[in-house]
């Protein structure tokens, strides 16, 4: 059960790190099309979009160090992984999927992007978890 928290936390962080490279290197070009925003919309809001790509890398990398602290201690050694690297995979995972909540209240009509990059960090949450419980 571990192994499957571990790759559900990698795949989440690795959506992140996408939506990094999006918001703050690609907003302009590439994302124009992911987003649906016009060049006007874009230009207005890079500066904005910038700074909330680094918070979706930095919730990356959050995920991730737990993940290599899991594997650092011994994950495949218990069947629970270390308390440390759970609860970094929790708070990266956990901030993730609060951020798709909050797109879906406010904006209900991007509920499939609401979905798309809440769902990995859902699934990560239910498996670590699990793995928590004697």
């Amino acid at each position: 059960m571990i192994a499957a928290g571990l790759v559900l936390v990698t795949l989440a962080a690795a959506l992140h790190v996408y939506i990094f490279w999006l918001e703050s290197f690609a907003w302009t070009t590439r994302a124009r099309a992911v987003f649906g925003t016009t060049a006007d919309e874009a230009a207005a809001t890079r500066e904005l979009a910038f700074n909330q790509g680094f918070y979706n890398l930095f919730l990356a990398v959050i995920a991730l160090a737990g993940v290599v602290l899991t594997l650092l201690t011994g994950a495949f050694d218990s069947p629970r992984p270390h308390l440390a690297g759970a609860s970094l995979m929790l708070a990266g995972t956990g901030a993730m999927l609060a951020a798709a909540l909050v797109l879906l209240a406010s904006s209900p009509g991007k509920w499939r992007a609401a979905v798309a990059q809440g769902t990995l960090p859902l699934l990560a949450i239910v498996t670590v978890t699990a793995t928590l419980v004697p």
